[in-house]
């Protein structure tokens, strides 16, 4: 006979026999869409050659990230209006046209507008799923269910680029978009029992303000003002791309995010500090091992593979320890991320010892698989049920206004000091910035009345 001890202890893992089929879903929808950004990365150099449009390289990306921002908020929004459902039963469908779409490509035009349904369906997607987990999953099971959200992506980490690769030279680039659409259909099927048996959503009325062309707003800011800060003859127009963007992000995110004020404001920031810090840096390993120290692509891309397993083994631990205070774990995150950026600081130097990038980057890793998942439970405890798909959006914006502001911050950084031949003045400026900003993390989420 099971004691109601021993039932709630089952049922807080997302693998109990309820929760099977959502996180089995879940897993799929998270690695088709991971296989998919790493995969688009290798391949991309092959088909805009294929398509003669090697003149606009960075549109695809950009394209997929405008629409990733808005789908995210308007499929919060949705989630928090009609309930996670209505995003799920749209978005994976979304993501399948655009793997379809994009694979069937003639021209860039017809690729353009892949990448834009690929970025919507992606955005919405994983916006609803966060709050499909916080109404479907038991409150001490969602630390589980986002370790298993951040091990979707190990797989794809390791092999994905290879793969990817090796789509492109035997089967042809469209393959790399064709070959997933089938399995992001198949998790999508797996999702609709999961999405019949949820309670009737109430609706909650006209909610926040003016998110959309916030939204809107923020897609264009974003690249434009990441754009104008790799040419410093124009950082004028990066200038004004960061008024709009702070506008923007003053309606995006919840008030007080800016300032880091107490609660789910200072959460949030925490997860767009995490992502400026690692992917910044992150985005500068290999040219460090290469240019630096003569490393051959393959043992460059290392540091990244070790950081993706410590990221899953982080967020692993923190799954199975799900009574240990939240804040003190983003607390310890940061310190992690602050002790792999500082050991990153010696191996940017010529001669300096360039191996400490592979345990710096698999100490960093940790540090994020135990602060993401942290992070988005903490803030989800803190939401309202109704204003779950608000912050579910707003933790996408900020992570990915984080990251790319700080990696446009790195680009500025390589041109106006540095080189990509002798990179080492720029890292060094990038890597003791990013100590600063993981300590300050530290700072804000010590003791209890951090949240």
């Amino acid at each position: 006979m099971t004691t109601g001890t021993e039932h709630a202890k089952t049922t807080a893992t997302p693998w109990a026999r309820e929760h099977r089929r959502t996180t089995a879903a879940i897993v799929l929808l998270i690695t088709i869409g991971a296989f998919e950004a790493l995969g688009v990365n290798t391949a991309m150099p092959t088909l805009l050659a294929d398509l003669d449009a090697t003149h606009l390289y960075s549109w695809p990306f950009t394209v997929f990230l405008s629409a990733t921002l808005i789908s995210t908020v308007v499929g919060g929004r949705v989630a928090d209006r009609l309930g996670p459902a209505a995003v799920l039963w749209v978005a994976p469908a979304v993501f399948v046209a655009g793997l379809v779409v994009a694979g069937t490509a003639g021209d860039i035009t017809q690729l353009l507008v892949g990448r834009a349904l690929q970025g919507a369906g992606i955005g919405a997607e994983v916006t609803a799923v966060y709050v499909l987990i916080a109404s479907v999953f038991p409150e001490r099971a969602r630390p589980a269910a986002f370790a298993v959200m951040s091990l979707a992506w190990v797989v794809p980490s390791i092999v994905g680029p290879a793969a990817s690769g090796l789509v492109t030279e035997h089967l042809g680039w469209r393959w790399v978009f064709l070959g997933l659409a089938p399995l992001a259909v198949l998790g999508a099927v797996l999702l609709v029992p999961a999405l019949r048996g949820l309670p009737p959503h109430t609706d909650t009325g006209p909610g926040k303000r003016w998110l959309v062309p916030a939204a809107a707003a923020a897609a264009v800011a974003v690249p434009l003002t990441s754009w104008a800060l790799g040419h410093t003859a124009l950082l004028w127009l990066g200038a004004i791309g960061l008024v709009v963007l702070v506008v923007a992000l003053r309606v995006l995110l919840p008030k007080g995010t800016l300032v880091a004020a107490r609660g789910l404001p200072r959460v949030v920031l925490a997860r767009g500090l995490f992502a400026g810090v690692f992917f910044s840096v992150e985005a500068f390993v290999p040219l460090t091992l290469t240019a630096v120290h003569g490393y051959p692509p393959a043992l460059a891309g290392l540091p990244l593979t070790l950081g993706a397993l410590g990221w899953a083994a982080g967020s692993q631990w923190q799954g199975r320890h799900p009574d240990t205070p939240r804040t003190s774990i983003i607390r310890w995150g940061f310190a992690l991320l602050a002790a792999g950026m500082l050991l990153v600081a010696p191996a940017a130097l010529p001669g300096g010892p360039g191996w400490l990038v592979v345990l710096a980057w698999l100490v960093a890793g940790a540090g994020m698989g135990l602060a993401y998942p942290s992070v988005n439970t903490t803030a989800l405890a803190a939401s309202a049920p109704n204003e779950r798909g608000f912050t579910s959006s707003a933790l996408q914006v900020v992570d990915t206004v984080g990251s790319a502001a700080a990696i446009a911050l790195g680009g500025l950084l390589l041109t106006s000091v540095a080189s990509a031949a002798e990179p080492t003045a720029a890292v060094l400026a990038l890597v003791l910035g990013a100590v600063v900003v993981a300590l300050a993390g530290v700072f804000l989420f010590r003791g209890r009345g951090a949240v």
